[in-house]
């Protein structure tokens, strides 16, 4: 998964492994057949119908995901489960006992034919964005409406105890114009006699496989295309046609090229689809902006509000992170994922290696295929560190918190994963740079941990920092239990010396919204307004346009500024880049201040990563190593 810097904006403003299915649980062998439809919707709610076979047990259980595979965060996809209805062979309900949001039981079982029920999507019902809002994150969620439907299936199927294992049948019905994508396997398509409806069978070998395979259906636009030896389907859903599969095809498929070349000889899909959502910024809009991964997709929401530059910056970060999970957990991976509960899940202690790796790999492969700078990608790592020492508490042990992720005190750091976690991959690439002349990084003990593990074989959780030593050298065991199992914060400067940098204060080159890792805004929820903190008058692009503390922010590029529109137009702040034209229109003590200006680069006084001019020759050559190695 992957939260954008955006989800962090909300909150500031507001202040299966196991036997296949047996005679004990029925009578028969058939995959479960389970069937969405798509015609028939009314409120935006979707009839679903799921036929398990004959039970031979007078008491059977149906569940939805509570939590799903790499949101770390409770959804209660069963609270989106409207008018559930258990049905005997002859059309008679059978008594049904709602346990709790997530979870029914059915008596009589050896009666039942068939479930019934209503989906209402998970989009409508977000009132803040990102993780842990009380609703699923957007890119985990689901969309019903005439135009677009978002099938992150696990909001729709459900499973029933001990019946993970089952194969599924899934029928969607929907209109026959509509374009569909999946990575699920289509076993046959009908055409109704009018011609107007098509319904599509798919086959999934496990329940596993239908949570991790999502679908798009719509007025979809859809390019496929060869990245060597990867399908890329690319399906886009733009609401007013701002972008489409065609304009984003090329920013794709330099990406992706430059992360095959990256990754090496590390075993890929031979298949790879991107769904992307493009939000309108409504009311009813998804707000969570980001992506979650799955083994040969992501499903990835942003803003339809980016114009061009800023769209195709954004998926190289969000999709970029989440093709690297191929690595991790994808291909290595602890018992924790591998016989992942979706009702009561235990969490590895290693996400500081799931998310934090994987958030490392996609940082540094810009500047390692020179998609970016070395300046660019030094900033990048002083945001995290920033990030990460004043939004979240740097005194915490990563593994405690891992574990622990959907508790108080730690489901608040779960976001620390990509600032922190992306470190600790870095401060361990440097080392082992260091410990083999350049020759050895993290990638290299990725791959070596995916040829001895691989998808089908877990690793020990509590056993993974002894062999990843045994696989590097002591130092490594000695930096992961100082700073990952226990709560020493990190002194980066001692990291970086290695390689020829220092943190130093100086003029450094900054964010228009963000600074020093805070953000240069903060909100009145009783006014409903956003305005500038004194933080303004240390940013010197706001200064030389005369924005002043206090300033309320009326309107960004012709759109208004609310609390409820915060995410997305803050976003695009965020998002500017020098060459741009804006129009900010601002209120001082009740006088209209407007601010028409190109954007130029900007720039404050504090801490930024640079190069040592007394660095050694062994410390450049180390450098050089670490980046482009």
């Amino acid at each position: 998964m992957k939260l954008i810097p955006a989800t962090f904006f909300a909150g500031l403003v507001l202040v299966g492994c196991g036997s296949t299915k047996t005679s004990n649980d029925l009578a028969t062998a058939l995959p479960i057949e389970t069937s969405i439809n798509l015609i028939n919707v009314t409120d935006d709610k979707a009839p679903v119908v799921i036929n398990p076979g004959r039970f031979v047990t007078e008491t059977v259980t149906y569940r939805l995901p509570r939590v799903v595979q790499g949101t770390y965060a409770v959804s209660d996809f069963g609270k989106y489960v409207e008018a559930f209805k258990a049905l005997d062979y002859d059309g008679n309900e059978l008594p049904v006992n709602k346990v709790d949001e997530n979870t029914w039981t059915i008596s009589e079982a050896k009666k039942l034919d068939k479930i019934t029920y209503l989906v209402n999507d998970t989009f409508d019902e977000e009132k803040v964005g990102g993780i842990g809002k009380d609703v699923p994150f957007s890119p985990s969620g689901t969309n019903i409406e005439p135009e677009n439907y978002v099938l992150n299936l696990h909001g729709f199927i459900g499973y029933f105890d001990n019946l993970k294992n089952s194969q599924y049948k899934l029928d969607v019905t929907a209109n026959a114009d509509f374009a569909r994508t999946s990575a699920l396997q289509t076993t046959s398509s009908k055409t109704s006699k009018d011609g107007k409806t098509v319904t599509t069978s798919y086959f999934a070998p496990r329940y596993f496989d239908i949570t991790d395979n999502p679908m798009m259906y719509g007025n979809l636009d859809v390019e496929e295309f060869q990245v060597g030896d990867i399908k890329i389907v690319l399906s886009v859903y733009s609401p007013n046609q701002v972008h489409s599969a065609k304009s984003l095809k090329e920013t794709v498929f330099k990406m992706m090229k430059a992360q095959k070349a990256y990754l090496g000889d590390i075993n890929s899909t031979p298949r790879y689809d991107i769904y992307l959502y493009l939000s309108e910024g409504k009311e009813d809009s998804p707000k969570g902006f980001g992506a979650l991964e799955h083994h040969t997709s992501t499903v990835v929401v942003l803003p339809e509000s980016m114009d061009e530059a800023e769209i195709a910056a954004s998926m190289t970060d969000v999709v970029s992170h989440e093709f690297f999970h191929i690595v991790t957990p994808l291909s290595v991976h602890s018992e924790d994922v591998h016989y992942f509960d979706y009702n009561k899940p235990t969490f590895s202690k290693h996400l500081w290696m799931y998310e934090g790796v994987t958030e490392y790999f996609a940082t540094l492969f810009q500047v390692n295929q020179d998609l970016v700078s070395e300046d660019d990608f030094y900033n990048k790592i002083m945001e995290k560190i920033q990030f990460s020492k004043q939004r979240y508490n740097d005194a915490m042990s990563f593994t405690i918190m891992s574990e622990n992720v959907l508790k108080e005190p730690y489901k608040d750091q779960y976001a620390n994963v990509y600032q922190k976690g992306a470190l600790i991959g870095m401060c361990i690439d440097i080392l082992m740079r260091e410990e083999s002349n350049g020759n050895r990084g993290i990638l290299s003990l990725m791959k070596e941990l995916s040829n001895k593990y691989g998808k089908n074989k877990p690793f020990e959780d509590d056993k993974l920092i002894e062999e990843i030593t045994a696989m590097t050298y002591p130092s490594i065991g000695e930096f992961l239990n100082t700073y990952v199992v226990g709560d020493i914060p990190i002194n980066y400067n001692n990291i970086f010396a290695k390689v020829g940098l220092e943190i130093g204060e100086g003029k450094v080159e900054t964010n228009y919204i963000l600074m020093n890792g805070a953000p240069i805004v903060s909100g009145n929820p009783e006014a409903g307004t956003i305005f500038f903190t004194d933080a303004v008058a240390e940013n010197s692009f706001w200064v030389e346009n005369g924005a002043k503390p206090n300033d309320i922010i009326k309107s960004v590029e012709g759109t208004t500024l609310t609390l409820q529109n915060a995410n997305t137009v803050l976003q695009k702040i965020f998002s500017w880049k020098p060459g741009n034209e804006v129009e900010v229109v601002l209120d001082r003590a009740g006088e209209e201040v407007i601010i028409k200006t190109t954007v130029t680069k900007t720039f404050t006084t504090g801490e930024g990563l640079m190069k040592n001019e007394n660095a050694t020759e062994a410390q450049e050559a180390l450098r050089k190593a670490w980046l482009k190695g």
